[in-house]
Parts: structure tokens; C-alpha cells; sequence
């Protein structure tokens, strides 16, 4: 027996959160009786079903995306807007992000139908390092940046101490490029970060997520990872 939830990851409609929102919001039925509650097991005999489609349990894929700037990091869009797995229409799995990048943020993204894979990467616990090359406004200096090792307040908040590096600063146009490696996943957090520093961000890229990077990819393009860099990042994701 198992968590419905956790049924549901596994065959690739969703993410174990995304999950837990359905069945909370009324789209899951267990042998046609509408579930909403939360810890209800299942098992192989039971008939779930979604929004009245049943579940099958599909392999497990898992890409690694060079998400261009202008793209949802979701599966659809309410106001028509392009999102990530438009990139993806050759690919029969149902899969999804991994967490997200802003819609003006391009890099990497991962995507997957593995419920417990995303559940890993993300939770709170176990975020792994992801590091960003950020344009911004102003010029940067180990001295301005110091405070992002000890965390900064964003929205009443501390962050996680981050690691920083200056790429280049210009001041005739005072414009510096930083890179800035962080565990967490906040929303908007690089760019909040920066700016609680006085260094508001104008162009944001992620280029390393855990031990990934973007080598051999343009925007728009994807590879398949494989079966030692998924075991890596999940080795990885215990470590943290």
C-alpha cells in the first residue's frame, strides 16, 4: 500500500506537491469516490483517477533544458504565453519542472515525470547548489556583495549564506557582472538578493544546477540525462 499522492508522482501527472493540490482541490477519485483527504493509501487493485483519466504508470525520463528568457516554467499557461514543455511535443511522458526559473530568467531547468525525484531536489532540506550569472546595475565589489555571505533580509527573512564572485565591472557603463551560488529556492531570491545590496539585476541566467551545467546546449535545446547523473544529483541531494 501506498499514499495516493505519492501514486500519483510515481505515474507522472505531477510532482508530490502538485500532487497533494489536486487531491485537496477535488480532481481525484480512488474507485470512483471523489478523495480530498490527505493520507489515504492505495494499492495496484485500486482505480484512481484524474480529472476522469486513470493512471498509468509510465518510465521515468529526466532532461536537462536550456530554458530561453520569455518562458513559463510550467505545463500550460492561462494567458497563452509559451511555457517549457512547448519545447518538448516529441516527447510522449507527461513531465514537468523542477522547480522553476523566472519567466525573464534563462539556463538550466530540469524536467522529469519522477514525483520522487522532483520532491528530492526541491525540498526545502535538501536544495542543492545552483549558481547564476547575473547582469546588474551598478559596480560590484567584494566589499558590496560581503553581506550576501552572511545572508540578507528579503521580505523579513534571512537567506542562507551565499556564495559570490565578481566576473567584471565596468565603470564607464557601471554595469558588473556577478556570479552567485545559493542552496535555496525562494521566489525571485538571486534577483531580491542583489538588489537588498544595491545592485539591481537587469539580465539573470542559471548555469549550474548541483554538478549540471549548460555545455553542448543552445537556448531552446534539451538532452536526456543519464542514469549516473540522476543517481549524482540524488546522492547529492542526501549530502546536503
Amino acid at each position: 500500500m501506498e499514499r495516493l499522492q505519492k501514486v500519483i508522482a510515481q505515474s507522472g501527472v505531477a510532482s508530490r506537491r502538485k500532487a497533494e493540490a489536486l487531491i485537496a482541490s477535488g480532481h481525484v477519485t480512488v474507485n470512483s469516490k471523489l478523495v480530498t483527504e490527505m493520507g489515504v493509501k492505495v494499492s495496484a487493485k485500486d482505480v484512481i483517477e484524474v480529472d476522469g483519466v486513470p493512471l498509468t504508470q509510465e518510465s521515468f525520463v529526466y532532461y536537462l533544458f536550456y530554458k530561453p528568457r520569455g518562458v513559463i516554467s510550467a505545463v500550460k499557461d492561462d494567458k497563452k504565453r509559451k511555457v517549457v514543455t512547448d519545447y518538448f511535443t516529441d516527447v510522449p511522458e507527461r513531465i514537468y519542472p523542477v522547480g522553476r526559473l523566472d519567466y525573464d530568467t534563462s539556463g538550466l531547468l530540469l524536467l522529469t515525470n519522477d514525483g520522487d525525484f522532483s520532491q528530492k531536489l526541491t525540498h526545502p532540506k535538501h536544495e542543492l547548489e545552483k549558481t547564476y550569472v547575473a547582469k546588474v546595475t551598478g559596480i560590484a565589489t567584494n566589499t558590496t556583495l560581503k553581506p550576501l555571505r552572511n545572508g540578507v533580509k528579503i521580505e523579513g527573512r534571512k537567506t542562507a549564506p551565499a556564495k559570490f564572485k565578481v566576473l567584471s565591472a565596468d565603470i564607464a557603463t557601471k554595469k558588473s557582472i556577478v556570479e552567485l551560488t545559493i542552496h535555496e529556492g525562494r521566489n525571485h531570491q538571486v534577483k531580491k538578493m542583489l538588489e537588498a545590496v544595491g545592485l539591481p539585476v537587469e539580465k539573470l541566467k542559471r548555469e549550474l544546477y548541483g554538478n549540471l551545467d549548460l555545455k553542448g546546449l543552445n537556448p531552446g535545446t534539451y538532452r536526456q540525462l543519464s542514469k549516473k547523473e540522476v543517481s549524482s544529483l540524488l546522492q547529492l541531494s542526501k549530502e546536503v
